[in-house]
């Protein structure tokens, strides 16, 4: 099979152009006939997680994949919101753009990571930008930008090596200016964290605050005696790296070859991604007990259609080629924000927080939600970010 063309509507250029998705009807019926001719492998040999996606939980996904789940639902979802594309640097960005109906609302431009996509804030953007109607008030409002990564979802895919953080900063600094916003903020989680603070460390014109959702720092050098809240920081991510990151290993250093696989089956490329919702959830031994399945396969389904499990992962590759994947991402000194879910892949302390980052004007830890904030948590992930930006105003 050919990589898969643009979908939608629009064409990318200088300006700013509406965009809509209209996936081929050809697409569907594609993905139906290769989820009916799944080959599944024989069943783990142990009676939990531990050897990856158990059997059982793979099989229910794919029988509601293939007889349940409606994409057009979720297309005609999307095609409410006011979506654009505008190419930056030689690459089309494809965003949502919502502003708010309170002029004086904050410019936000969120960014998620991998394995999510701009779906991770779909149920936020109501509440951000309509806050009357949400429980807060108009001093609350935000004006909303959120695009797709390049190499994810309807952004295009880079045909050179060099998309990094910092030059994705650049894009998005560009964007903000195109779009007319002479002072603004930035959030993210997972990439979109790291994202945000290599924004804030390149401080383009407009931008005056970020925060996270997963703080990245951590010290070079670990404590000698540390405090008990540094141990769980420190016990956390050595118990990532020794048996939860395979997947970032193979994406930084074979996207390439792992690529064949995910955009040749969609059974394994949904459970590249399914296994991720378990691990990184605020759940109770599934993921369904942290998003639902219709979410998860609305993500899922986006990463087929587009074809990105192969662009995506050479994010990874990408930044561990430009020396952005390590410790922390080094001090900042504009005015930054964090705030910690309980079961993020680590949980670094206020402290770390306060050494890497001298103008820290927020930190709150929370005590439900995971690494996929806005998308398992989002009252709790609005409330964070009126909070926060508030001294921002």
């Amino acid at each position: 099979m050919k990589p898969s063309p643009q979908l939608g509507s629009g064409s990318p250029g200088d300006t700013i152009t509406p965009f809509s998705v209209s996936v081929p009807q050809a697409d569907l019926d594609d993905l139906r006939r290769r989820l009916a001719a799944t080959r599944l492998p024989d069943k783990e040999s142990v009676g939990d997680w531990s050897q990856g996606v158990p059997l059982a939980k793979a099989q229910s996904l794919l029988d509601y994949w293939q007889d349940r789940y409606d994409w057009r639902k979720f297309e005609a979802r999307l095609n409410k919101l006011p979506q654009f594309r505008t190419t930056i640097d030689g690459i089309g960005i494809h965003f949502l753009h919502v502003r708010s109906v309170h002029a004086e609302a904050l410019p936000l431009i969120l960014t998620h990571g991998w394995p999510g996509s701009i779906i991770e804030f779909l149920d936020v953007i109501e509440p951000l930008v309509d806050p009357v109607r949400h429980g807060g008030s108009a001093e609350d409002a935000f004006h909303l930008v959120i695009p797709s990564l390049p190499g994810f979802g309807f952004s295009d895919k880079p045909v050179e090596p060099g998309w990094h953080l910092g030059r994705t900063a650049r894009a998005w600094a560009t964007l903000m200016k195109r779009l007319g916003y002479p002072r603004w903020v930035a959030q993210g989680g997972d990439w979109g964290a790291g994202l945000a603070i290599v924004l804030a460390q390149q401080q383009p014109d407009g931008l005056v605050a970020a925060h996270v959702n997963w703080p990245m720092v951590f010290p070079k050098e670990l404590p000698s005696s540390p405090t008990p809240e540094e141990q769980r920081a420190i016990d956390d991510r050595a118990g990532f790296l020794a048996s939860g990151s395979s997947y970032f290993r193979q994406q930084a250093s074979r996207p390439q070859t792992l690529g064949y696989g995910l955009a040749d089956s969609p059974i394994g490329q949904a459970m590249w991604i399914y296994e991720k919702f378990w691990d990184w959830t605020d759940n109770k031994g599934a993921p369904e007990d942290a998003l639902s399945t219709v979410a998860m396969l609305d993500n899922i389904t986006l990463y087929w259609l587009t074809n990105s499990a192969t662009s995506s992962a050479r994010t990874y590759w990408e930044n561990t080629q430009s020396g952005h994947v390590g410790h922390g991402k080094g001090r900042v000194e504009l005015p930054m924000a964090g705030t910690v879910f309980p079961r993020e892949i680590f949980r670094a302390p206020r402290i770390w927080a306060e050494r890497e980052w001298p103008n820290l004007f927020y930190w709150n830890e929370l005590d439900k939600g995971g690494h996929f904030a806005a998308f398992e948590q989002p009252t709790l992930f609005v409330r964070e970010l009126r909070h926060a930006f508030a001294a921002i105003r």
